[in-house]
């Protein structure tokens, strides 16, 4: 009996391991899988990254410097981080002469600032100092984005600097610690702080005004020790540089426009491809409108927090004072260009 029950077994074996020898011979229904080849690793491509220094004088509260905060976020964004930008706000890096001659140098790679420090390359640049030039901040967008604004740029030509855009810091307006001012006699043997522009001063003589160039770094404390009683500028600047601490009267003036031409150096211009030229340009010009969407805000916000801060705000008639300068396009009219001046205001019609 338990012979037969072996032979059972050794037979059931052989015919399992039969089976087993036919399936794994026949090869239609298990298919053995060949490892597959390890994919080679991609190099990553590192891009190199070059920082511009930026230079402006104001403070980093001011338009300004959110304008050219933008401006590198643009830029970084469409080189896929080629370039990044570092600012240096109140004038970190000299006066608005001397970073206009880093820029020149090379030493800066852009700048932004006013067109006054610009009129020793061009007298070109001396027309939208004239007071009342512009009617309304449309009538400066459509001057200084168009064709004229062009022409004005192509004047640095072989200056070492090439200009991007027009941005802005708006219309200067009148403060002082002597009284209100409501008339152009109002001003009458007011020394006031102006910047170093020979049409500024002008215009303020005509008037009856002390007018005082000096450095914008010096302003405030000159104000506090009442060096100078007055000095003008945008409802931004007179905000974030605290002038109401020190200035008890605001008078809405608007007697000058003041447009901040962005600067490039040649050098690193020359050195742009064709397609990072455009995206300069492009980037310029986005944030060009971002930073006078801020100051238009501000314009309109200001007068508040202003009033709040203890100023007292009169709202001259700007017909007045106007009429009052007049003498300074006479004066002016054939240094700039009589035609020049005309198209100017041909363009606000």
């Amino acid at each position: 009996m338990k012979r037969k029950s072996v032979k059972f077994i050794a037979l059931l074996l052989m015919v399992l391991f039969a089976i087993t020898l036919v399936v794994g011979c026949s090869g239609g229904e298990t298919k053995k899988e060949e490892p597959k080849a390890e994919e080679p690793k991609k190099e990553e491509v590192k891009v190199e990254t070059t920082v511009l220094k930026i230079a402006h004088t104001l403070v980093a509260d001011h338009p300004y410097h959110a304008g050219l905060v933008e401006f590198g976020k643009i830029l970084k964004e469409k080189t896929n981080g080629k370039y990044s930008v570092e600012i240096y706000p109140a004038a970190q890096l000299g006066s608005e002469r001397e970073s206009i001659e880093g820029v020149q140098m090379g030493t800066i790679d852009l700048t932004l600032v006013s067109t006054a420090p610009l009129a020793g390359f061009s007298d070109a640049f001396l027309v939208s100092d004239l007071p009342f030039i512009f009617k309304s901040r449309e009538h400066a967008y459509k001057v200084l984005d168009g064709e004229i604004g062009k022409d004005m740029f192509t004047k640095l030509e072989g200056s070492g600097l090439v200009g991007l855009a027009f941005w802005e810091n708006g219309f200067r307006n009148v403060t002082n610690s002597s009284g209100p001012v409501v008339l152009p006699g109002d001003m009458k043997g007011m020394k006031i702080r102006t910047m170093e522009n020979q049409i500024h001063m002008d215009s303020f003589k005509v008037i009856g005004a002390d007018p005082t160039p000096m450095a914008f770094g010096e302003l405030f404390t000159a104000l506090q020790q009442k060096t100078v009683d007055a000095q003008e500028n945008p409802l931004p600047i007179i905000f974030t540089s605290k002038f109401f601490e020190v200035q008890d009267n605001l008078a809405l003036t608007g007697h000058f426009y003041a447009p901040a031409p962005l600067l490039i150096s040649q050098n690193l211009w020359d050195k742009l491809s064709a397609e990072e030229k455009e995206i300069f340009q492009k980037a310029a010009n986005d944030a060009r409108d971002f930073e006078r969407k801020i100051i238009l805000d501000m314009d309109n916000s200001l007068l508040s927090e202003l009033k709040a801060n203890g100023m007292k705000v009169t709202e001259p008639d700007k017909a007045e004072w106007q009429k009052a300068m007049l003498p300074v396009y006479e004066k002016w009219q054939d240094k700039i260009g009589k035609d020049l001046i005309e198209r100017v205001q041909a363009a606000g019609q």
